[in-house]
């Protein structure tokens, strides 16, 4: 049997593909950058750290240079690096550092090595010379996904607000296709734009994310008013990156078509863009800002509704999260199978602010409709880390 070697830079995903190798018993090692248990002093003093740990994984044998990974911020934002720059020092950084773990670890054995897209072509370039087999995480769309976020700029008059990815980036992410045995994606949609550049199709798997509910969430029963008011307004939450990407321009028309209505916007995420003054101080926005992982479930609990009016991702974990808390979700298409139109949610047919207004406006008016949405609300078994333990481990015999 292969021993799995999961290298990932981040918390990305909750550390599912981990957890779920574990959970199959496949995993022999995780290389991550931080590493933070419950009860240290950077854990108590950083609370933004809190979430670079899992509880699934605390017998697990995970390697973590916390002090070169703490060091590395701290100059970063000492010398102000930021942007692309940035970005390529960070994936740079991570896999000099996963190489090293598995130039000590691992001399021999047959692995198969699992790591992220952007950070991955030196890991694998490591691996292919020891005849282990290799794994990508694609976590985007790739360059479709860059010419998506541009022509979004360009309609909006905002080229100037943003920077396409220099070419070595691209350059180095053909590489990670080229030194992968597999490439997993998480949706069609994802796929698809794999195909378009190139990528072969024989290389490609399609496993969607995973989503393990909370305890309290499974137990929560969501009410709904017989009517909503403007005491009691509709709560619908955008919890997100706040960009042009996921579709808040759009969100924001429909903030405007919907003045007056009983209907209340939450935004909880960084904002990436220039809010217009009326928006930020519009009686029927409220701006949280960034949350902690371990604080976003109560924007879940007390919301009413979730939408996510993305024009591009490759699988919108939030879909999940939401619906974990028996919310229903209004999506677009290009974010990943998850949502059943009309049944526990809506599905889009254009992201659009008069098409985002139309639905809550509906659901404003009719509270029973998303009641029953909430009942078949849900994380299907589909998304579940056994499932996702099953596909993972199914392709070890591809």
């Amino acid at each position: 049997m292969r021993t799995w070697i999961s290298c990932q830079l981040g918390a990305r995903e909750h550390y599912a593909v981990p957890r779920a190798l574990q959970l199959s018993g496949l995993l022999g090692e995780v290389i991550t950058d931080l590493w933070i248990r419950p009860g240290t002093l950077l854990h108590s003093l950083k609370k933004r750290l809190t979430g670079r740990f899992h509880p699934e994984l605390a017998n697990a044998q995970v390697i973590a240079p916390n002090v070169s990974a703490l060091t590395f911020e701290l100059k970063a934002s000492l010398t102000r690096e930021n942007g692309w720059k940035l970005i390529g020092q960070r994936n740079e950084w991570f896999q000099r550092q996963a190489v090293v773990q598995l130039a000590r670890n691992h001399h021999n054995g047959n692995h198969t090595v699992f790591a992220y897209s952007y950070a991955a072509a030196e890991i694998f370039k490591f691996a292919r010379a020891r005849g282990w087999r290799t794994v990508l995480g694609q976590i985007d769309l790739g360059p479709v996904d860059e010419r998506i976020i541009a022509d979004l700029h360009k309609n909006a008059g905002m080229e100037h607000k943003w920077k396409p990815a220099p070419k070595e980036y691209w350059d180095n992410w053909r590489i990670e296709c080229s030194l992968a045995d597999q490439i997993v994606v998480n949706s069609a949609w994802s796929k698809d734009a794999l195909l378009s550049e190139g990528i072969l199709a024989e290389k490609i798997r399609l496993i969607p994310l995973a989503y393990e509910p909370l305890t309290e969430s499974s137990s929560f029963q969501r009410h709904y008013p017989r009517a909503f008011s403007p005491e009691r307004p509709l709560r619908v939450l955008f919890l997100g990156q706040i960009n042009l990407r996921k579709g808040v321009r759009q969100l924001f028309d429909a903030v405007k078509l919907l003045a007056r209505e009983n209907v209340e916007f939450w935004f909880v995420g960084p904002i990436q863009i220039d809010i217009p003054k009326d928006l930020r101080q519009h009686s029927q926005c409220k701006w949280f800002g960034v949350a902690p992982r371990v604080e976003v479930n109560r924007y879940y609990r007390d919301a009413d509704v979730f939408i996510l009016p993305t024009f591009s991702d490759g699988f919108g974990l939030t879909q999940l999260e939401a619906q974990a808390w028996k919310l229903p979700v209004i999506a677009s298409r290009y974010c990943g199978e998850v949502v059943r139109d009309g049944f526990n949610g809506v599905i889009l047919e254009e992201v659009s602010g008069e098409a985002i207004a139309d639905v809550l406006l509906r659901f404003s008016r009719s509270p029973e409709t998303l009641s029953g949405m909430s009942v078949r609300s849900g994380v299907n078994d589909r998304f579940t880390l056994r499932r996702l333990a099953s596909s993972l481990s199914n392709l070890t015999t591809d």
